[in-house]
């Protein structure tokens, strides 16, 4: 599975962004795809899942109500609606996909979100 992200960029706070996940190769296998995210010095945090059949969806506390993880399955492609952004919201944004029951895992090349005050 390969994956590859785009729609980072540069926006003010209060602004919006969406990004675009697009899967590639055995996508049938993926059962998961969410979003990560990560700045200098800390480790990757989950932002949002959702799975890939019934479309169940997961958010960190910090995104809830302001971020929308959304997929189209005809594209294998996920998508991250992200509103009323935040300067704290500012850091590389990683897809993910995970198969097997959790046992694969696969990162996309990550795409640079940066929120300036």
């Amino acid at each position: 599975v390969q994956l590859v992200e785009s729609g980072g960029g540069l926006v003010q706070a209060g602004g919006s962004l969406r990004l675009s996940c697009a899967a590639s190769g055995s996508t049938f296998k993926i059962d998961a795809m969410g979003w990560y995210r990560q700045t200098p010095g800390k480790e990757r945090e989950l932002v949002a899942t959702i799975t890939t059949v019934v479309g169940s969806t997961n958010y960190a506390d910090s995104v809830k109500g302001r971020f929308t993880i959304s997929r189209d399955n005809t594209k294998n492609t996920v998508y991250l609606q992200m509103n009323s952004l935040k300067p704290e919201d500012t850091a590389v944004y990683y897809c993910n996909a995970v198969s097997g029951l959790g046992r694969y895992q696969y990162w996309g090349q990550g795409t640079q979100v940066a929120v300036s005050s």
